[in-house]
């Protein structure tokens, strides 16, 4: 198995063409005042392919959730570039080119969940133009939702909710999907079942797709690419290709491929743990 060590690499040997959603470029971060600074993320560089699905894993405190908000638009690297299908990533978050799936659902629970999933529409309207509005209604039927679509969030299960947010942030039709551990806080049989709606989901309708998560059977199922962080500071240890073929069903935990590659993902895990601890 080829495995991609690009915590060396030059920026300048890393591919920017047109087929390239997310493109991360030598960005660094930060936090605190000067001359007492700790940098969270140091030099990180990958592409993220239009239509790819990359999961970032790592362990706590590598900076995952950092450089999701940097992707995203919602912080600022203090050094490197970020783009999305070729544009800064503040005008891409203008232009409504990224959805962004957080922990939690964050829902309006005074809103009904066709109302929630409505919301991006009713936000910074001239972004729609041009664009492949989803029908909201058809959105959350095809997430399995179409009951309850007129019900509030608190009358819905944790998994329900979380597929409320997922729909609501395909409304919009971004080019972009951003995934901050989604299904983290549900227990693990309603989580694999919203794992598999996911990959059902994501395998019809192709977005460049950017997933953290603590959960390597997670990222070996959904991803293309995994993305192998170390910590102190937060930097690319590995990229590892998941060379396991689409379209994916359970049935795919239980092979021998799925297997070797479960280990080989966690033993090269339980290395940069190893190294972050001294």
């Amino acid at each position: 198995m080829l495995m991609q060590d690009v915590s060396s690499q030059p920026a300048s040997s890393l591919p920017k063409d047109d087929d390239v959603g997310v493109m991360v470029r030598n960005v660094s971060k930060g936090f605190g005042p000067e001359g007492a600074k700790i940098t969270v993320l140091d030099d990180v560089s990958f592409d993220i392919k239009k239509g790819e699905f990359v999961s970032v894993i790592g362990p706590s405190g590598c900076g995952k959730s950092t450089l999701l908000k940097l992707v995203a638009g919602l912080s600022k690297a203090d050094a490197g570039q970020v783009e999305i299908n070729g544009s800064p990533v503040k005008a891409a978050a203008e232009a409504k080119s990224i959805g962004l799936v957080p922990q939690s659902p964050a829902l309006l629970p005074w809103r009904t969940v066709l109302d929630n999933v409505r919301l991006p529409l009713l936000i910074n309207k001239g972004a729609n133009k041009g664009r492949d509005l989803r029908d909201p209604e058809a959105l959350l039927r095809s997430f399995g939702l179409g009951n309850a679509m007129h019900k509030f969030p608190g009358q819905l299960s944790g998994g329900m909710q979380q597929r409320v947010a997922i729909a609501r942030a395909f409304v919009f039709d971004p080019a972009v999907m951003l995934m901050d551990e989604p299904f983290s806080a549900l227990d693990e049989m309603n989580r694999d079942q919203q794992r598999m709606g996911l990959l059902e989901f994501w395998q019809s309708n192709r977005k460049s797709v950017m997933f953290v998560t603590h959960s390597v059977p997670e990222a070996i199922m959904l991803s293309d690419r995994i993305i192998l962080m170390a910590a102190h500071p937060g930097r690319i240890a590995e990229i590892i290709p998941v060379d396991l073929p689409r379209p994916r069903q359970e049935a795919a935990y239980a092979t021998d491929a799925f297997r070797d590659l479960e280990g080989y993902v966690r033993n090269s895990l339980k290395k940069v743990m190893r190294e972050a601890h001294g």
